[in-house]
């Protein structure tokens, strides 16, 4: 079996060249000229071989942080897919870019932020019916593989959805700073006087 003329490096070095389009069409059509070039369908057969893995990116993106400056951000994206019925991943989610619940594929992410850096770090796919794991659990799975691999951001910022007490005692025991929204039945007491909102 001969060896694929197409990579990942080949890839990885097309999606930072290019600023719109996306498809394994255009990976093709941008190729440097050569005698006898990878096919479209080349790309699509590259990306089905490899199984998409959270430390695949992890191994990427560590050359591009420092562990000990920045922000963590975690926040949970819904890849709407309205006419995908036997999709794998696609499930029914709350879309804040609709304003209600659609069905897509719901991709938590974790993000490494200092200026104009932006650098993902690990990601998981929401699929309780699967994997049994609820986005909380995710949550604190990612902030604990972060903590392993030895990250003391300046601060940890996510959304109102994971400010449960469990999460927020996660980040207190790795002896970070967190920040985020607490929705309005949240009753706190940071000073320890009894204040209530």
């Amino acid at each position: 079996m001969n060896p694929p003329k197409y990579n990942e490096h080949d890839y990885i070095n097309f999606l930072i060249a290019t600023q719109k389009a996306y498809s394994g069409t255009e990976a093709q059509r941008v190729q440097p000229e050569s005698a006898n070039p990878a096919a479209h369908d080349a790309i699509t057969r590259l990306l089905h071989r490899m199984e998409p893995s959270p430390e695949t990116l992890w191994l990427e993106a560590k050359q591009h942080v420092s562990f000990d400056k920045g922000i963590l951000v975690i926040d949970d994206s819904t890849l709407d897919k309205f006419y995908a019925e036997k999709m794998e991943l696609v499930t029914r989610h709350w879309s804040g870019k609709h304003g209600r619940v659609v069905q897509g594929i719901n991709l938590i992410s974790l993000l490494w932020t200092q200026g104009d850096s932006h650098i993902p770090l690990d990601y998981r796919f929401y699929e309780k019916s699967v994997d049994g794991a609820t986005k909380n659990d995710h949550f604190r799975a990612m902030l604990d593989t972060a903590k392993i691999r030895a990250f003391t951001p300046q601060c940890v910022v996510f959304d109102s959805w994971y400010s449960s007490l469990d999460n927020l005692k996660l980040i207190r025991r790795h002896e970070w700073i967190w920040l985020t929204r607490f929705k309005c039945n949240r009753h706190v007491n940071p000073d320890g006087t009894g204040n209530r909102p």
